[in-house]
């Protein structure tokens, strides 16, 4: 499998600490990105079978994470291990939430929805990433993907290079400044754009935020814009 064929960013690594859990949207499909104890990722459904319960808004504790609502709490396998109103029940093993590829790759977690994912096929780009944000747009992939091919990165006057290292991940770089951006499909115009710096100079992170905020206006007016014409 290859990317184009399923891998998609969810969010930073930097977002998700150790114990922590977060809710996403893949194409539609709401997951649940969590961290356990020792600081292995996981991209589940965000659904407890129970009740359906987002697991999102439930709580980690060690390898296990558990449901807000009545508790039950799950394994990194997705396997329910214990239920609390029946503390000596051997829980059936059909009790269980569908589990989907996790992989970190340059300070971003990426997940596959679909089985056969081939991590090879993963972007990897040589370097220290540093965290810069998830920048939420409402514009499509696409529209995206035309704004940025001339971009001008702060503290040049001519746009960056533009390289695209996958259908979803491109590098900006200008000088000695390269910002690595994964692009997350979330609703045919609503997308993330997961931004982190590649062997970045000591405080630079927060001025590529800032003209983050640009960026997001420049692309959103320029869809709008589409659209009316």
């Amino acid at each position: 499998m290859t990317i184009e064929q399923g891998w998609m960013p969810v969010a930073l690594s930097s977002a998700i600490e150790p114990g922590t859990s977060a809710g996403a949207v893949v194409d539609g499909a709401e997951i649940v990105v969590w961290r356990d104890n020792k600081g292995a990722a996981h991209v589940w459904e965000d659904r407890c079978p129970h009740r359906g319960m987002r697991m999102s808004f439930g709580f980690v504790r060690g390898d296990h994470i558990a449901c807000l609502y009545h508790g039950w709490q799950y394994d990194t396998a997705g396997q329910c291990q214990y239920i609390p109103a029946h503390p000596d029940l051997e829980v059936p093993k059909t009790i269980k939430i569908p589990t989907y590829a996790a992989e970190e790759r340059n300070g971003i977690i990426w997940t596959c929805l679909s089985e056969g994912a081939d991590s090879d096929a993963l972007p990897d780009v040589a370097g220290t990433a540093t965290p810069v944000r998830s920048l939420y747009v409402d514009c499509s992939m696409d529209d995206a993907l035309g704004g940025l091919a001339d971009v001008v990165l702060p503290g040049s006057d001519t746009p960056a290079q533009f390289d695209m290292i996958a259908r979803n991940a491109f590098l900006l770089s200008s000088g000695s400044t390269h910002v690595l951006i994964a692009g997350q499909s979330i609703a045919a115009r609503r997308i993330a754009l997961h931004m982190v710096l590649i062997n970045a100079k000591p405080g630079l992170a927060p001025t590529i935020a800032r003209w983050a905020e640009g960026l997001r206006l420049r692309l959103e007016t320029q869809t709008a814009i589409a659209e009316v014409a």
